[in-house]
């Protein structure tokens, strides 16, 4: 799988899961591949007694982690909810492939997804020709998961219809799939579970019944409160997204990543990190995936046009990219964060020069 852009978890991350199943003895829930103890490990990082380092995969509050874990164990399923840029679909991966060493069994909910796409489809030149069977039958990642004992992930299940969310009702309450077609239904086998997440910034687009609300635990994840915790993590995924993109990271990364978490948090905020301006907002929500793709962009620039170098220059087109979604409001707002903060800040010459000129 060398040409592959972006390999699975569970095959990025294999010496790791094999070294924690190597050391684990534990109970483990029926069909999982690590005890809890171990993907709560496999997620927030660790050493195995053996010495094999296990990398962080999520940096943040321990009992959110641990509480997503237990609620697997059950039979309730797991609702990841959070701003853009709060690791929910990264969390979800991870547990999914430290749980039962498959994170590719995925429904990406949108305003098209329909009952077939979570159900089960049909290979219509079968049914045609032979009528419904279950050879015609053509099950989806759900019906997958139900039928091996192990987890389905759902993406922004709040971006999907609402009669299309309840057919999810009876495969969480009664833990079966009907298929009214064959008279038959499929059983769900101990350690089938589904994780979803939705974007707590869709309320009201396709809201969650009460039915289904209570079919799902919620872990809410937040935006690192800590600066130095969001350096970290921006740091830790722009090594890691650079490797497998072939671009070399420079010696000053560390301090470009500090400066534009810096003017992040300061418009995510609504002030400056003294406390002393207060500061319009744009429309955007500058999560910290979007700081890293503008640190990624960054990279890419400097490798391809820059000679390696990254500095303000390259970074403040993909800032601008990120910042500006709404090309009056936004702009607005930029340029006077221009004008009152970075114009007179030590160190940020560059990219109040470049931002300036890029708008």
């Amino acid at each position: 799988m060398s040409g592959i852009l972006r390999q699975p978890a569970e095959t990025i991350y294999q010496a790791e899961l094999n070294a924690l199943k190597a050391e684990d003895i534990g109970n483990k829930p029926d069909n999982w591949a690590l005890t809890p103890q171990s993907v709560v490990t496999y997620l927030l990082g660790g050493t195995t007694k053996a010495g094999q380092e296990i990398t962080p995969k999520y940096i943040g509050n321990r009992r959110l982690i641990e509480t997503a874990v237990a609620t697997l164990a059950t039979d309730r399923a797991l609702l990841l909810l959070g701003v853009p840029g709060t690791a929910k679909s990264w969390v979800s991966e991870h547990l999914a492939a430290a749980i039962c060493g498959n994170s590719t069994q995925v429904i990406q909910c949108t305003a098209g997804t329909d009952e077939n796409q979570i159900r089960y489809g049909w290979n219509y030149a079968q049914l045609l020709a032979n009528g419904p069977s279950t050879e015609a039958l053509v099950p989806t990642p759900l019906y997958r998961a139900m039928e091996s004992g192990t987890l389905c992930r759902l993406e922004e299940l709040t971006r999907m219809g609402s009669d299309v969310q309840d057919t999810l009702i009876t495969v969480l309450s009664e833990k079966m799939l009907p298929i009214p077609e064959l008279n038959e239904a499929v059983y769900a086998k101990k350690g089938f579970n589904i994780i979803a997440t939705a974007n707590n910034r869709d309320k009201g687009v396709n809201d969650l019944s009460s039915a289904l609300k209570r079919r799902f635990n919620v872990v809410v994840l937040p935006l690192p409160d800590d600066m130095e915790q969001e350096i970290s993590i921006i740091s830790k995924r722009v090594s890691e997204m650079s490797a497998s993109l072939d671009l070399p990271v420079p010696k000053d990364a560390q301090q470009e990543i500090e400066k534009v978490v810096t003017i992040f948090r300061e418009l995510r905020g609504g002030e400056t990190l003294d406390g002393k301006i207060t500061l319009k907002t744009p429309t955007g929500n500058l999560s910290t995936a979007e700081a890293i793709a503008v640190m990624v962009g960054g990279l890419s620039q400097a490798n391809w046009f820059g000679n390696g170098k990254l500095d303000a220059e390259g970074i403040s087109s993909n800032l601008v990219g990120a910042i500006v979604k709404d090309p009056v409001q936004d702009k607005a707002v930029l340029e006077e964060y221009l004008e009152t903060v970075l114009k007179k800040r030590a160190g940020y010459a560059g990219y109040y020069k470049n931002i300036n000129e890029v708008l």
